[in-house]
């Protein structure tokens, strides 16, 4: 065979053939052969050097390998072009649409006073900005380092904008400095008591992972499957308008394995609108005639919202002849044999008020908004309901997808409606009467999160706003609690202080408001660490309990932060009693699992099984599908002004970190100022045309 660098001179060897395998818009070698060699060339070693033999790669080969990942990269580059268009006119429309969120859940006085509060700052910032860079042209600019050796008479200044520049420079370095490092090292305090709290939570769940420790029931599981305990268990989904998810809840709770005879189904119907609850009683009715012991229930009246719906529910003559009551939401779907794993903890245990199960997710992969979600949800669950759960026999009911013993909400006064976190009220009262909680991290329920950031940010509000409310009315309770006295200092500066007011407050204080103004006033300082170093610890550690969201580290510590505001002022509603405080907006569902069935439904003739019980469903829904008709009722993305203001707060402040050369903060307030504008134009969940 002829010498390997002589193979270009020959005449009859014009090529080496390749087999190239299209696919749009990339191309991919599947293989090259040489006519000298049968030996297979695949993509994984283009260049892995020498061939066996000791041959060297054909020059030609490399040439379409270098082609055709110079057109793979093209494609990459108009890939990222389009997606770049495409989110210029979804900003197009979201503008020229001018929706906003005016008619949110927040109190408008409210709403008006911390927007006028943002604009201010953000037009005081942008004035700051302009000065700066005037005195910067002019060469007047003094870093921060410098500052300290800085003489205001050296300048030598006779015009009037220098003299007001030099006068800017004395009055912040004299009057607003002082107190803006005061309220920073405050909140890095706080900050780090905070994350001090977060990383003992993570060394508990590491240590509980290395031991192997987990609730355990008594040696009962021969009982169990002997049939010797069945206890009476009621089981309670309240609803409210939720036609998307009202199919499959029903279904699993139905073909829960456990004795018919020892189980009754209430579904606990809230709905206003008539299709819905003739939906949901139809649904009820077929289950019913299955054998399944299941009852409708409607208030017509809407007191208390779901905690007023479990109270009225419980109210009835039946009940006391069950033992153990277990809840799930419209959304959530209980595995058949989720009974069968809670219910046993609870034999020869008497002081066991609640077995709680994790919650799993249908649609945690459905965009970026949920996959944020996930992250927080999996560290709540497997992190702080778990350590808490295992160290403490305490945390906060999650309100659904868990068992309480009958006897002891009765013992602790029932639901009560003074708050919208009915489930944290009750888990503290029960908490304060000595009873205790297991958490089961190894039991999933499947549940739906809110895919659009409208529905989340609804529901974040109450979940904020609640404990706060929670925590102005329990504290003399706490104190004249007879438990033990770290018991009361953990409910009071742990579970409520540091983990419901803290976290918000300093998270939206230091980074929001204190570090864009340490920019202007560069002589408070915020070290790197604080903006760099520790939240991206923190966030890796948030991580942890869902490896496979490691590639949105950094979207979730800047979403996080993004969410500070939501949280932030719902914490002050809640604290300071305001309007919105009180209000439940119920979290909008999609039924991702449940889309097929609903389709279904519709195509089928109904079939009123109690003619005198129920209305006439066919005159129900021809009357409501006359009116969506005539009046249709549309989706659609909006505008958050508080959103946006604080954006161009956080540009215009990083717009200024340039001058003074500080790069970790110029990246931190560039890319936290991006992504406030994404959340701003509601970019981040699911996108309606």
């Amino acid at each position: 065979m002829a010498p390997l660098f002589d193979w270009w001179g020959k005449e009859s060897q014009r090529g080496t053939p390749v087999i190239v395998k299209m696919e749009n818009p990339n191309w991919s070698i599947s293989e090259i052969s040489s006519l000298d060699d049968d030996e297979d060339i695949s993509v994984g070693d283009e260049f892995a050097g020498a061939r066996k033999g000791g041959k060297g790669k054909n020059a030609k080969q490399i040439t379409w390998v270098l082609l055709l990942k110079a057109h793979r990269a093209a494609g990459c580059l108009t890939s990222l072009a389009s997606a770049v268009v495409g989110l210029a006119s979804a900003v197009r429309r979201r503008v020229i649409a001018g929706r906003t969120d005016s008619d949110s859940d927040e109190s408008p006085a409210l709403r008006r006073r911390f927007y006028f509060s943002i604009k201010i700052f953000l037009w005081l910032s942008i004035c700051l900005l302009a000065f700066e860079i005037a005195a910067y042209v002019k060469g007047w600019h003094i870093s921060a380092p410098g500052l300290h050796s800085f003489k205001l008479p050296s300048l030598g200044v006779r015009s009037l904008f220098g003299s007001i520049y030099v006068g800017w420079v004395s009055f912040r370095s004299e009057y607003i400095a002082p107190p803006l490092q005061f309220l920073a090292n405050a909140c890095v305090i706080l900050f780090l008591i905070q994350s001090a709290d977060r990383l003992v939570l993570c060394l508990g769940c590491f240590w509980i992972r290395f031991k192997g420790i987990k609730p355990v029931t008594k040696p009962i599981k021969e009982d169990v499957e002997a049939g010797k305990y069945f206890p009476m268990v009621l089981i309670q989904i309240p609803m409210c308008n939720e036609r998307e998810v009202y199919q499959q809840s029903i279904a699993a709770v139905c073909n829960l394995d456990w004795p018919k005879s020892n189980m009754v189904i209430q579904v606990l119907d809230d709905s206003d609108d008539l299709i819905t609850q003739a939906l949901i009683r139809e649904e009820v009715e077929k289950w019913e005639q299955t054998g399944v012991r299941i009852i409708y229930r409607h208030r017509v009246i809407r007191d208390g919202y779901k905690a007023g719906n479990l109270k009225s529910a419980m109210t009835c003559s039946y009940v006391r002849d069950y033992e153990f009551v277990a809840i799930f939401d419209a959304d959530f779907q209980p595995t058949p044999d989720f009974l069968k794993r809670t219910v046993p903890h609870f034999k020869d245990n008497e002081e066991l008020a609640l077995v709680q199960a994790r919650w799993s997710f249908i649609n945690k992969d459905e965009n970026l908004l949920t996959r944020l979600q996930n992250i927080n949800l999996c560290f709540h669950f497997e992190v702080e309901q778990q350590v808490n759960g295992i160290f403490l026999n305490f945390f906060g009911f999650n309100g659904t997808a868990g068992v309480w013993r009958i006897k002891a909400l009765e013992d602790v006064g029932g639901w009560l409606e003074r708050t919208t976190v009915e489930d944290m009220d009750i888990a503290v009262r029960a908490h304060l009467k000595g009873w205790k909680f297991i958490f089961l991290n190894d039991v999933e329920c499947q549940c739906e999160l809110p895919e659009s950031f409208e529905a989340y940010r609804k529901q974040q509000h109450r979940w904020h706003s609640g404990p706060m409310q929670l925590f102005r009315l329990c504290l003399p309770d706490i104190i004249r609690s007879k438990i033990a006295f770290w018991k009361k200092a953990n409910l009071i500066f742990l579970f409520f202080l540091l983990r419901k007011l803290i976290l918000p407050f300093y998270s939206f204080t230091l980074f929001c408001i204190i570090l864009p103004m340490t920019m202007f006033v560069p002589e408070a300082e915020l070290p790197t660490w604080v903006v760099c170093y520790i939240p991206a610890t923190m966030s890796f550690l948030n991580i942890l309990p869902a490896p496979r969201s490691f590639p949105f580290i950094v979207p979730y510590l800047l979403f996080e932060n993004t969410m500070s505001v939501t949280k932030f002022n719902a914490m002050i509603s809640g604290l300071f009693q305001l309007g919105s405080a009180y209000e439940w907006v119920v979290t909008k569902k999609s039924g991702r699992s449940s889309e097929g069935d609903l389709a279904s439904l519709s195509g089928k003739d109904p079939k009123l099984h109690r003619g005198n019980s129920v209305p006439d469903l066919e005159s129900i829904t021809n009357e409501v599908a006359t009116k969506l008709k005539k009046q249709p009722k549309k989706k659609h993305n909006r505008m958050y002004r508080k959103e946006l203001a604080l954006a161009f707060l956080l540009l215009t402040a990083a717009a200024r970190s340039l001058l003074s050369a500080q790069g970790v903060h110029f990246y931190f307030l560039l890319f936290q100022g991006i992504s406030f504008l994404l959340v701003g134009l509601d970019l981040i969940g699911e996108q309606v045309e």
